[in-house]
């Protein structure tokens, strides 16, 4: 059985990871823990089901098999790391971007801050569990991919790995995301009078899930150009992707469905659907919904997450179960 620790208990991701930790077979405890060391345990919900521990790095790595890390960019590195070098030697999952780049000096870039343990970075699989069991196998640390990434990249990579998306041309992805991806801590984005009855862009031709999306399709030497717009839409979970694309000569609709079809017949949690994907349909769910259709000769992708479960959590428990063993649907719905 299993000894789970997940860093970052109070956040949406770490509580939704709690709550299907619950639900799996193969996990013997759970500790939530916070973000920092020192204080008390403190209840961490009115009804008194979790209490929230202060962290301990030195019990991470001793008194765990498993750890989640749940924490914004860079806070979690030193997490991860006491983690690795604990006696126990525990599988790292890490929710932040910390470790998706294997290049130190590209997520500077993207950043703007040095990367406190740079050794890491290559040596992390990019965890988009469909596209990574061969990666996983083995691993002590998975880089669990962003909301974003992951709902472009599941539609867009049986295309681009076919053959069916046309060298040099651009990729446009036109993206909407519920508030809970911007995380728990209030902002002037986020308050309920600033969201509701309106849907907005933000991050247009800066957010750092663009440059995430591009690396997995050949990064700087990609024969594509990206075109990545995010929106906040009146709603707590959900993501909708939609992503236009050229077609190779030759190829179409057609083509493209095949391509996904065959590359999701088997898989749990992908499905491509012969109606327009509706985040409604995955919501509290780690499935991926894909439908394809055809726009004046372009080819148009649409994907639909939730983006708590598939684009966070239950991706990462998804991991989690692929690495250890585990029957990979365990603790998912």
């Amino acid at each position: 059985m299993t000894r789970v620790a997940v860093v970052g208990a109070t956040g949406y991701a770490g509580r939704e990871l709690l709550e299907l930790c619950k639900q799996h077979p193969g996990i013997e405890s759970i500790t939530a823990m916070s973000a920092r060391e020192g204080g008390d345990p403190a209840p961490l919900d009115a009804r008194g089901q979790w209490t929230l521990m202060p962290l301990d790095l030195a019990a991470l790595g001793r008194d765990h098999d498993v750890v989640f890390t749940c924490l914004p960019h860079t806070v979690g590195v030193p997490v991860a790391k006491a983690a690795l070098d604990g006696p126990a030697a525990p599988l790292v999952v890490d929710l932040s971007a910390d470790h998706r780049f294997s290049d130190p000096a590209e997520f500077e870039r993207i950043y703007s801050v040095t990367h406190p343990e740079p050794a890491l970075c290559d040596a992390a699989p990019y965890g988009l569990t469909e596209h990574a069991r061969g990666a996983l196998a083995g691993a002590r640390l998975v880089a669990n991919p962003g909301c974003y990434p992951t709902a472009t990249l599941l539609g867009i990579l049986p295309l681009v790995d076919a053959g069916l998306v046309a060298a040099g041309s651009r990729i446009v992805v036109d993206a909407k995301s519920g508030v809970s991806g911007a995380g728990k801590s209030p902002s002037d984005v986020t308050l309920y009078g600033n969201v509701n009855e309106t849907l907005r862009a933000y991050g247009v031709g800066n957010h750092r899930h663009s440059p995430e999306i591009l690396s997995r399709l050949g990064g700087a030497s990609s024969p594509y150009k990206l075109s990545f717009v995010p929106h906040l839409a009146p709603m707590f979970r959900g993501m909708l992707a939609t992503i236009y694309l050229e077609p190779a000569a030759g190829a179409g609709v057609q083509s493209a469905a095949r391509a996904l079809e065959a590359a999701y017949a088997h898989e749990p949690f992908v499905h491509l659907m012969g109606e327009p994907a509706r985040t409604g349909d995955v919501a509290g769910t780690n499935h991926c919904h894909l439908s394809v259709a055809e726009v004046d000769g372009a080819v148009v992708v649409t994907s639909a997450i939730d983006n708590l479960v598939k684009g966070a959590a239950g991706q990462a428990l998804q991991n989690m179960n692929v690495v250890k063993g585990f029957d990979e649907t365990w603790g998912l719905l």
